[in-house]
């Protein structure tokens, strides 16, 4: 499986971070086209310390713990409208933007983007492919909410970075995962089913 995924400036970098890892690590996707915004490699140092101003491959490996040699990671700068994720030839799966800034939102709402990741969100949609995004922003306004309607009737997947309490994180790290099992499920990409629900009644002493 191939697979876009961008990275944009909205907080929640450690969504993107472990969303990779578990791409990289599910044995299905072998190819990864990596896109970053502006100013997610700002995000990303305050947020979690990674330094992501000269990226390249080999700093993503790093980054996410693959070995050093590791071909899974395809980066592509954010000018280059000729790259793979641009065109609608090109056979993949589909596109997560993770986190998705409502910027993002807005200009793929429009259908005027001006850089690869809405360039490679709105082929995504041109060819019926699933596209997830992930917004995280609070509160919404009204202009947030019409984009995201907007996006949904075209066929995206409005996935916010709300992570469930029922499977009782005792971590971030639990947090995380969960939301970002879930950003798998649309691809039905293997994972851990920790935190998934099982139907089972909790009495209402525990």
């Amino acid at each position: 499986m191939e697979l876009t995924v961008a990275i944009t400036g909205a907080s929640g970098t450690i969504y993107a971070y472990r969303t990779l890892q578990l791409l990289a690590q599910s044995g299905v996707v072998e190819t990864i086209n990596l896109i970053l915004s502006g100013t997610a490699a700002t995000v990303a140092q305050i947020e979690t310390g990674a330094n992501l101003r000269e990226p390249n491959a080999e700093t993503f490996n790093e980054w996410l713990g693959l070995e050093k040699n590791s071909k899974i990671i395809r980066f592509w700068r954010l000018d280059n409208l000729a790259a793979k994720p641009a065109s609608g030839s090109n056979k993949q799966a589909g596109m997560i933007i993770v986190p998705c800034s409502v910027a993002t939102l807005g200009a793929i709402s429009s259908g005027a983007g001006t850089n690869l990741i809405h360039r490679a969100a709105d082929v995504t949609l041109k060819e019926g492919r699933k596209l997830v995004l992930v917004p995280r922003e609070t509160p919404y306004n009204a202009i947030h909410l019409e984009n995201m309607l907007k996006l949904s009737r075209a066929g995206a997947q409005i996935l916010p970075a709300s992570p469930g309490f029922y499977h009782r994180p005792k971590t971030i790290e639990e947090l995380v995962d969960h939301l970002c099992f879930r950003i798998l499920d649309q691809f039905d990409i293997p994972h851990s089913r920790k935190t998934q629900w099982t139907g089972e009644e909790v009495s209402q002493g525990e």
